[in-house]
């Protein structure tokens, strides 16, 4: 029996505004999207395509998502880490940095964190 890993799921107030966030902040592409009665999901990849993130949408959701204490994230390896952390800053996206570590985090519009770490 052999399993492979596919995606992962998070939930999004606003699919445009996430679809617009993580194409610019890290060149993620949709690559389908599937529409059902009152919800849809819409997934994306990486330049691989290896994995995918989920990003669901329910229809007429207005609160945010409760995220608990957070501790919870996706990270990403980027070939050139100078301009990836420009580029970031530039959207107002870092929340965290770590310099002792050499890395730092960036939160999505639905406060998702995402840390990117350079290719070592």
């Amino acid at each position: 029996m052999k399993f492979k890993y596919v995606h992962n799921n998070i939930n999004v107030l606003d699919l445009d505004k996430s679809l617009t966030f993580y194409k610019k902040a890290l060149g993620m592409r949709e690559v389908r999207r599937k529409e059902g009665e009152g919800f849809t999901l819409a997934f994306l990849t990486d330049e691989a395509g290896i994995h995918e993130i989920e990003l669901t949408c329910l229809e007429g959701r207005k609160e945010p998502y409760n995220l608990g204490e957070n501790e919870f994230h996706m990270a990403f390896h980027v070939d050139d880490f100078e301009a990836a952390h420009r580029l970031h800053q530039e959207m107002g996206a870092i929340c965290f940095e770590n310099d002792a570590m050499g890395l730092y985090f960036i939160n999505d519009p639905d406060g998702y964190w995402i840390e990117i770490i350079p290719q070592r």
